[in-house]
């Protein structure tokens, strides 16, 4: 059912961020505490503002409640995904070339299945990373999890 839920919202979030000149990072919809959590991570070069994220709340909102994808009671929570950002598709690969990322895989790569280095980018289908071990290439399709590092 959340996967179903996901599907339907994110292109309603998606198409309503882009109005209001924002991207949609990732949706979720998990139960939490007895109740039912729907949450949209948006964000914007320079990043994003309350009044960002408020627009979009009421936006998605309205429209959720003229829709109604999602059969039981939940609450809308939309916010900043925050400085350790995840990298979700092929693009964010692309776009934050240069910084830091952790990335989990599937299965082991090389004998491992936890990545941390510099971003280089994405190179027919391969993510590359600089790690103190050298240059490692890994298919986009076998990574789990990546999402950028902190750096302060």
């Amino acid at each position: 059912m959340a996967r179903d839920v996901v599907a339907q919202v994110t292109p309603v979030a998606e198409e309503l961020a882009a109005e209001l000149g924002l991207e949609v990072v990732d949706v979720e919809y998990r139960r939490e505490g007895g109740g039912w959590v729907l949450r949209v991570f948006i964000d914007k070069p320079g990043g994003v503002t309350l009044d960002d994220c408020q627009a979009v709340s009421e936006a998605l909102s309205e429209r959720l409640d003229e829709l109604d994808p999602i059969p039981n009671s939940y609450s809308l929570e939309v916010s900043s995904p925050g400085i350790e950002r995840p990298l979700k598709r092929p693009a964010d690969f692309q776009r934050f070339a240069g910084r830091r990322v952790q990335l989990r895989t599937f299965a082991p790569v090389d004998g491992r299945r936890n990545f941390q280095g510099r971003l280089m980018g994405l190179v027919e289908g391969e993510v590359v990373l600089e790690t103190d071990a050298g240059q490692v290439a890994i298919p986009l399709d076998a990574v789990a999890k990546a999402h950028l590092v902190a750096e302060f």
